[in-house]
């Protein structure tokens, strides 16, 4: 007989405890109570306990101080938070302290039970799955990586050993390979783990926005800012703060990265005041920095502060042996989102995917997956189920589909400067989107079109 979870209710309005304790009951979990954090802390040193509900407004210690106790104690320890009180801030502030949920007073006891029910369901799976690690006798393992190759478990031995040091960290890898998910393991493996995970994306940002999110600002910094607003190693401090696309950071920017890298210190945005930060920094890119070192579009001295422990993953290609446990993941995952009954994947479309050449790598085998899961209709996900982007696959990465050699007559240099240019006409002159064509940065392309007399100016508009 499978054992009753329980519930540790802190609550410090008796009416509503008790409310929560007889629906609790009602769906089969048995519970406990305590009216303040304190108790609820001494409740969790004494008894297992499999999931805490707790209000954020509390007597003595807040709940946000109850979380980051708990988490302390055990990071797998689900703990949802609910208040009266809420806003985007507490609630972004909640999550990145690691609550499993947040959820906003007046609530129906049917939503609480569900959420219950899916915090409890996640963590048996995560439980199974140390389980079946343990089983399978796997040295170097971490939650939502699959990694059983050669390849993957030399990635994962060196997470295993730099994760509980604060060393800097950068990622190298195409794009998909699963930089995110490996930054994400190194904090959850860290001293850091009950602090905040803060995640950028350097190419996400516009070039004029992106150190007011880096670092905040002050009201009256530029016009609209109302008020003022910590930036995002402000929010990671205690934490980590993933830096993702840093080659594409420009100049300026990259000033004010070195002194926080240097010194754990910065000013915000139209600001006097210096601000001490503590927090680790993993950065990550798909492209070759040191071939941005010598076009002059990133700082030498930065690139060596980040590049303290280099991580290359490699591309999905390149450890092949993977994809069967990735296709297994990503079927139960997709097959129970959307309560279709898919046990697996036929022998010959296993084949398929082990034959393909993966140019987006792991996020587009998740994506191929998750299509065939909703559109198949056996029990089974079959050739017929997966669609491979041939194309894409057979294609050169530049704008161009002819010979990967330049036409005779033709120097290396020359060829160049005619893709650039083919980029730019099938961009419409944009600029932009020229880069994406060509898997540059946009200041990569800059760089390269001076050389080749092209003025730098504004994007056509399309």
């Amino acid at each position: 007989m499978e054992k009753m979870a329980t519930i540790l209710v802190i609550e410090d309005e008796a009416k509503m405890a008790r409310l929560l304790e007889l629906n609790l009951a009602e769906a089969g979990y048995a519970t406990r109570s305590a009216a303040d954090a304190e108790s609820g802390l001494k409740i969790l040193r004494q008894e297992k306990i499999d999931l805490v509900l707790t209000d954020l407004k509390l007597p003595g210690m807040t709940g946000l101080e109850f979380l980051q106790a708990a988490k302390r104690a055990d990071t797998h320890l689900p703990v949802i938070l609910m208040t009266a009180y809420g806003s985007v801030e507490t609630a972004v502030e909640a999550m990145k302290a690691g609550a499993s949920d947040y959820v906003l007073k007046p609530f129906s006891m049917e939503e609480i039970k569900l959420i219950v029910s899916k915090e409890l369901e996640s963590r048996r799976l995560r439980e199974e799955n140390r389980s079946l690690r343990d089983a399978l006798g796997q040295r170097y393992e971490f939650k939502n990586i699959v990694g059983r190759s050669p390849a993957m478990q030399e990635v994962l031995a060196t997470v295993e050993r730099v994760a509980p040091s604060n060393a800097t960290v950068l990622l190298g890898g195409e794009s998909g390979v699963g930089k995110d998910m490996i930054a994400r393991a190194i904090h959850e493996h860290s001293r850091r783990a009950a602090g905040p995970f803060v995640k950028i994306n350097c190419t996400a940002i516009p070039e004029n926005l992106l150190e007011s999110e880096l670092f905040g600002y002050e009201k009256g910094a530029f016009t609209g800012a109302v008020a003022s607003k910590p930036g995002k190693f402000e929010l990671a401090h205690e934490g980590t703060i993933f830096l993702d696309e840093i080659g594409d950071v420009p100049g300026t920017t990259q000033v004010k990265l070195l002194r926080v890298l240097q010194e754990r210190e910065f000013e915000r945005l139209g600001g006097t005041k210096t601000h001490k930060v503590d927090v680790r920094v993993i950065a990550a890119t798909n492209r070759n920095l040191r071939d941005a070192l010598e076009e002059g579009t990133f700082r030498e001295d930065l690139y060596y502060r980040l590049n303290v422990v280099p991580i290359s993953i490699p591309p999905l290609r390149e450890h092949k042996e993977d994809i069967p446990y990735l296709a297994d993941l990503f079927i139960t995952r997709f097959a129970k989102d959307s309560g279709k009954a898919i046990t697996g994947i036929t022998p010959a479309a296993q084949r398929l995917l082990s034959d393909f050449h993966w140019p987006g790598n792991v996020r587009e085998l998740e994506n191929i997956i998750e299509r065939a899961v909703v559109m198949a209709a056996g029990p089974k996900l079959d050739v017929a189920d997966i669609h491979l982007d041939v194309r894409r696959a057979g294609a050169s990465p530049g704008p161009t589909t002819g010979a990967a050699f330049p036409p005779p007559g033709t120097t290396l240099e020359q060829f160049e400067d005619e893709i650039i240019k083919e980029a730019l006409r099938r961009g419409g002159g944009n600029k932009s989107q020229a880069a994406r064509l060509l898997g540059l940065s946009r200041n990569a392309l800059r760089y390269r079109l001076s050389k080749i007399g092209v003025p730098d100016e504004p994007d056509s508009a399309g």
